[in-house]
């Protein structure tokens, strides 16, 4: 262990009702991995938390995710990629950067369209954010 001069003094730890005192000072980094591996340490009495039940945590957080981030993003997807390819010539649309104009052309991965008299821009089929009536 390396000392340095911005040392923290240590408080007596209690570890299952024994009162430990330390003999040397830590960094504050050495006190926080140490008191880490106090708290993830199993009691002496009891059994340890191993197989399926230690992964449980994450297979809930990841069952969470999936139905709060991931599902409702792949619908919104599919509903977009719907929309695009319905989209025809002479339809209404707003892009993502928010100019509107109507669809004079289609390509293979983008729309002309056209925002003002003389004025037609060609933009990617992923920027179309929505069709209008």
């Amino acid at each position: 262990m390396i000392l340095n001069s911005s040392l923290v003094q240590c408080l007596p730890i209690s570890y299952y009702g024994l009162l430990i005192e330390p003999f040397f000072e830590m960094d504050s980094i050495n006190l926080i991995s140490s008191l880490t591996y106090l708290a993830m340490s199993t009691s002496p009495g009891s059994p340890g938390s191993g197989g399926l039940m230690g992964f449980l945590p994450i297979v809930v957080m990841f069952i969470a995710f999936y139905f709060l981030l991931i599902a409702p993003q792949r619908k919104k997807q599919k509903e977009h990629d719907k929309m695009v390819k319905a989209l025809e010539k002479g339809a209404k649309v707003k892009t993502s950067g928010g100019i509107f104009g109507t669809v004079t052309g289609v390509k293979d991965n983008c729309f002309v369209i056209r925002i003002a008299e003389n004025v037609k821009v060609e933009v990617s089929k992923e920027h179309i954010a929505a069709k209008l009536d």
